[in-house]
């Protein structure tokens, strides 16, 4: 079956129903998701947005804090945009019904690890399932935007697939839409459009342990890729410090805002030691954490370390963090007012994706993204905490802007697309295959391409991903595609660009540290890493 489009959106978070809802008055939209259309990393973020909300806050202090972050390779131009457009793009929010929690009338503010000030604006400890409620309200009312639930995407339609071959002769590549498999009924529907936003989010379920949801691999920084899109700073993965320890998969997550509430991260054995490893202590931005837990844990040979609330009120830990108290004393029988929360970090947001101006353009013509899978060049070398959601608010609103102009100027038309062709393949029900090798991949990436690395490790690595994919591809092309086959194509494709893009970079830099290269080098590797 095809479809056909104004607007393709690939993703159903923050960024991808936002785009849609700027572009619905231009066009009829498609919002194609992988499951419910609630499930996304929008939902799990407990966090907050941050933005500069108060007086003695500053657009300065809110870049500089972002550029710090960053260490060097945050591109101004984009922090810039961020910033300064952020506090509109929150208050549009608002205008849709987004319930931020407030106090005397005015929004409370939070503080997480490398802000200055207080800037996180936040809704209790469910801040992203309050925004996306409100964003699903808005597209549920509106009558232009169509959800397709259970759909996967499979491939980006470009010129390869153009019934006419002479297109194949362009310079320029396009996307004109998607194939995508219809879960429910077993089979691969055509969509095209002269305009496609991946929104499609990170890529934590490449990792063992990882905060994502298990919708979370890669798909479309693997099919951009193999579109021929310009991929960059992959080896920027970063773990989030505090994850609750033995809490299944995905992790559960305990907020950054914790730590700023007043949270001490302390060893087993009752010691703070974040004070060895940073000035701010617990409050230090999340590379800087999640390497000292790291080297903590490594160095005493223990499974966790603790976070301390318990010289906090109670009152005023279960009135700021309801959600994470309430899981954690009914879920795990764990009483956070009077116990220490056993935490570990866990595989939590990509920094590097598809390569996109500020504008959500991406190096393929008709292409755009938003959120997570893009790289605006915002984070650098590391994401400054609740900045995320601010990116995907920011840049889905610039390129929904772009997207308009591109589709009413020089968009041109739709080429007769071939559908997707099953035959020769085989059903397979070697279920084992695919969840056994997608296990693998995970465990590798955890051992060696984890939060601490080394030429040695990235090596073997590199040798294992290249095997694994000698051996997914060709059981691909012959079997018929299954949602957990696409999952596992994609997730070793991401696998191969963070190691390669890992094995470019000679130096240790925010989220990549290397025991090789325990240096900084601003002479050499001050710039992005591009996946060859």
């Amino acid at each position: 079956m095809t479809y056909t489009f104004d607007f393709i959106v690939l993703g159903s978070g923050i960024a991808g129903l936002s785009y849609a809802l700027k572009v619905a008055p231009f066009g009829n939209v498609a919002v194609i998701t992988k499951k419910e259309r609630a499930e996304s990393n929008t939902n799990y973020a407990q966090g907050g947005v941050a933005a500069v909300m108060s007086a003695v806050d500053s657009f300065e202090l809110h870049v500089e804090d972002t550029l710090s972050t960053g260490m060097g390779l945050s591109h101004r131009d984009a922090v810039e945009v961020l910033v300064r457009e952020g506090p509109s793009r929150l208050r549009e929010l608002v205008e849709i019904g987004v319930q931020f929690t407030r106090k005397n009338g005015v929004l409370d503010l939070g503080r997480e690890g490398g802000h200055s000030v207080n800037r996180i604006v936040h809704a209790k400890d469910l801040t992203g399932r309050e925004i996306e409620r409100a964003l699903l309200q808005a597209v549920s009312e509106t009558p232009n935007i169509r959800v397709f639930e259970n759909h996967t995407a499979v491939e980006l339609i470009t010129e390869h697939h153009a019934a006419d071959a002479a297109r194949g002769r362009q310079k320029s590549i396009h996307c004109w839409g998607v194939y995508a498999l219809n879960s429910i009924e077993k089979r691969v529907d055509s969509f095209t459009s002269r305009v496609v936003l991946l929104s499609t989010g990170g890529l934590g379920q490449v990792y063992l342990h990882t905060t994502n949801p298990l919708i979370a691999t890669g798909d479309g920084v693997a099919m951009a890729y193999r579109a021929g899109a310009t991929i960059a700073n992959m080896e920027f993965i970063q773990f989030h410090p505090t994850t609750l320890f033995n809490s299944g998969s995905p992790s559960f997550l305990i907020s950054e805002a914790v730590r700023g509430f007043g949270g001490i991260l302390r060893t087993q054995d009752g010691e703070e030691f974040m004070q060895a490893y940073d000035p701010r202590k617990s409050l230090a931005p999340r590379d800087i954490v999640a390497y000292a837990i790291d080297t903590e844990l490594k160095r005493r040979g223990e499974e966790y370390v603790l976070l301390d609330l318990r010289h906090l009120p109670a009152d005023e830990v279960r009135e700021h963090f309801p959600y994470i108290e309430e899981v954690c004393r009914t879920r795990f029988k764990l009483d956070i007012t009077r116990e220490p929360i056993p935490v570990v970090p866990a595989a939590h947001y990509s920094c590097g994706g598809v390569v996109t101006d500020v504008d959500g353009r991406t190096s393929i013509l008709g292409l755009y993204a938003a959120g997570e899978v893009g790289m605006t060049g915002v984070h650098g070398a590391n994401r400054l905490a609740s900045n995320s959601l601010l990116e995907a608010l920011v840049f889905s609103d610039r390129g929904a802007r772009a997207s308009v102009e591109y589709l009413r100027s020089s968009a041109p038309p739709i080429p007769s697309v071939r559908p997707w062709d099953d035959s020769g393949t085989l059903n397979s029900e070697e279920w084992i295959l695919v969840s056994h090798n997608r296990r693998e991949i995970q465990q590798i990436m955890w051992d060696y391409v984890g939060i601490v690395r080394s030429n040695h490790r990235l090596e073997r690595a590199l040798r294992r991903v290249e095997l694994m994919r000698n051996e997914v591809e060709p059981f691909y092309k012959k079997t018929r595609v299954t949602e957990g086959l696409i999952e596992l194509r994609n997730l070793v494709q991401c696998a191969e660009l963070i190691v390669r893009c890992a094995m470019q970079r000679k130096e240790s830099r925010g989220l990549h540290v290397t025991t090789d290269y325990r240096e900084r080098d601003d002479l050499h590797f001050l710039h992005d890493t591009i996946a060859e």
